[in-house]
């Protein structure tokens, strides 16, 4: 695979520009999916029970000024502990939101990381690891509403309201050597 301009994604009523932070070594677009192998020891983490801080993961964000719905559904063949697939809500360093799949004691998780300065995790454990999971976030005022297809509230979590984040695909090998993700039918929708 080798890495192409990241262009436009499938963005919903918007013409957001989507910028990489930390942009993979090996990722491409066919047609409208986006397909990436994650760099080796990447995460997005803040002290809480581990101690350490890790601000080295994937995510391909647009900006987006106040509220908003984004969706994505996320694949990964994940194979070692911690790998990682879904969306992410950043406003800075320690502030953001991240969910999707969590590869946990060999087995798949609906994982939702809530990063107030320390990350606070939460998981539910799934029967098995589906083929594709649909995610959806919706920010509503000082709210972020997680949902996991078929759109079941995971978790809702305070975000603060009035300030510009950077919302999109995330995915992350903190303990492993990299996996294969792919994400389709991305849309993002300001509201309001």
């Amino acid at each position: 695979m080798a890495s192409t301009s990241p262009g436009t994604p499938d963005i919903a009523a918007s013409d957001l520009e989507s910028v990489w932070f930390n942009e993979p070594k090996r990722w491409k677009r066919v047609g409208t999916e986006l397909h990436l192998t994650t760099n080796p020891q990447t995460d997005f983490w803040r002290h809480t029970h581990y101690g350490f801080v890790r601000d080295s993961g994937h995510l391909l964000g647009c900006r987006v000024p106040g509220d908003f719905v984004a969706s994505v559904q996320v694949h990964g063949e994940y194979r070692d502990q911690y790998d990682q697939a879904g969306l992410m809500v950043r406003l800075d360093a320690e502030r953001w939101v991240k969910c999707g799949i969590e590869f946990v004691d060999g087995a798949a998780s609906m994982s939702t990381v809530v990063t107030h300065a320390v990350s606070d995790w939460s998981v539910t454990p799934l029967a098995a690891v589906p083929q594709w999971l649909g995610l959806r976030l919706t920010r509503s005022g000082d709210a972020l509403k997680v949902d996991g297809g078929p759109w079941l509230m995971q978790r809702l979590a305070f975000l603060p309201p009035d300030l510009p984040v950077s919302v999109g695909p995330m995915a992350a090998s903190p303990d492993g050597g990299g996996f294969d993700v792919q994400f389709r039918a991305l849309a993002v929708s300001p509201r309001g």
